[in-house]
Formats: structure tokens, sequence, C-alpha cells
């Protein structure tokens, strides 16, 4: 029954295996031409360091770097517990003060 739920699926352009190598080498000749691109044209400048061949595009790619080592950090302190959303042993649900009376106006356990 499954597999013929999988035969009569519309299969798009994205689910073959080609179509994410086409994408990336598409985006691999983007980024190069770009980078390259930078040789060729004259900038106007506020800083020294802006005239350093592809500044931006490093720029660009140092600052997702840390972007995702501080995200990775954080993730450690703001994480919740496994079992926050499930209830506790005095059926009140995890994560409730039971000072509120609960969602929606419900009334509180007793």
């Amino acid at each position: 029954m499954m597999s013929e739920n999988r035969q009569n699926e519309k299969t798009y352009w994205l689910d073959k295996p080609g179509s994410l190598k086409l994408i990336l080498r598409g985006l691999y000749v983007t980024c190069a031409g770009l980078f390259i691109a930078d040789f060729f044209y004259h900038r106007h400048v506020d800083q020294p360091i802006e005239k350093l061949f592809g500044f931006y595009g490093i720029y660009g790619f140092v600052s997702c770097v840390i972007l995702v080592l501080v995200a990775k950090e954080m993730r450690k302190l703001l994480i919740r517990k496994p079992d926050y959303y499930e209830p506790e042993e005095d059926g009140m649900p995890a994560g409730n003060s039971g000072e509120s009376g609960g969602k929606g106006g419900e009334a509180p356990h007793e």
C-alpha cells in the first residue's frame, strides 16, 4: 500500500539527485565569478582594508562562520530539557507554575 502511494506521487525536479549537483555547481560558478569580478571594477572605499582583493567575500564568509559558532554556543545556554513538554508527576504540564491556571482560561488543577 505504501509503495503504491510512492508510485502515484508527483516527482519534482529538485527530488532528482542530479538537481542538487547542478544547483551547487551553479552556486560555485556564481561565487567564483563574483570573486574574480572584484578585480575588474574600481571601488570607492572608506577604510584601507577594503582595498584588498576579495575583501567583501572573505568578510562575508568569516562573518557566517562566526555566526554559526556563536549560535552553537548559544544553543547550549538556551536549550530546553528533553522532557520539557512532558507532564510532571503532579499532573501539571512541565514549564507551568500552576499560578496562572493554564492556557485559555482553564481552571487550575486541584
